[in-house]
């Protein structure tokens, strides 16, 4: 019987957020306990909040918005692949190389960094994506790909070759997923970010199921 892993974080107020992003806050506008007929929350944060996916817009300004992405591409077969080594930096082509990824669509990788994306407390060094992995993935035809970190790209690059080589091909980004319990292997992902329109990015819920 397939199981069902929920592979996103939680947003709460003071979570976790990539230095320099809007900080997240959630309060009552309207509470039952005051008088009010019902309650409704007042919501801040930034569309790269949380688990999240980026749309070319992030980094190019005629790229592709998030609305614009085909809502297919976020659903279907997955394969979740592990870096779990603890002091491992970076994830690159040879490390992607050992892995069977030819003719797979959607890529997830899980790293040391699982066991930190819901601590408050950004974590400068985590384990990043490569420029060259990024470029690996692409030539196979990789579609999207998925990461347990606030962001793919190594912590201040300079650089962002890592995004922009995905995203000028449309691959799609997701940031932020805890992927510490699912075992490695083929999963149906489920992953739909909020429809915003034009925007470079948006909150996601992100399931895996098998």
């Amino acid at each position: 019987m397939s199981r069902i892993y929920d592979v996103s974080v939680s947003v709460r107020t003071g979570g976790l957020i990539y230095p320099g992003n809007p900080e997240i806050l959630i309060e009552p506008q309207q509470a039952i306990s005051e008088g009010a007929g019902a309650n409704v929350s007042r919501i801040t944060f930034g569309s790269h909040t949380g688990t999240h996916v980026d749309a070319a817009k992030h980094f190019f300004d005629d790229g592709q918005t998030i609305d614009e992405i085909p809502p297919g591409k976020f659903l279907g077969p997955a394969v979740l692949i592990a870096f779990d080594e603890p002091d491992r930096v970076s994830v690159g082509a040879e490390d992607l190389r050992r892995h069977d990824l030819k003719g797979q669509k959607r890529v997830l990788i899980r790293t040391r960094n699982s066991q930190r994306v819901s601590n408050p407390e950004f974590d400068a060094g985590y384990v990043f994506l490569a420029p060259d992995g990024a470029e690996y993935l692409v030539s196979i035809g990789v579609e999207l790909v998925g990461v347990d970190y606030l962001s793919i790209e190594q912590f201040h690059s300079g650089h962002h070759k890592t995004h922009r080589t995905l995203l000028e091909k449309d691959v799609v980004i997701i940031e932020g997923l805890s992927l510490g319990e699912p075992a490695p292997g083929n999963y149906e992902l489920v992953c739909l970010p909020l429809r915003l329109e034009g925007l470079d990015a948006a909150p996601a819920r992100a399931v895996l199921i098998g």
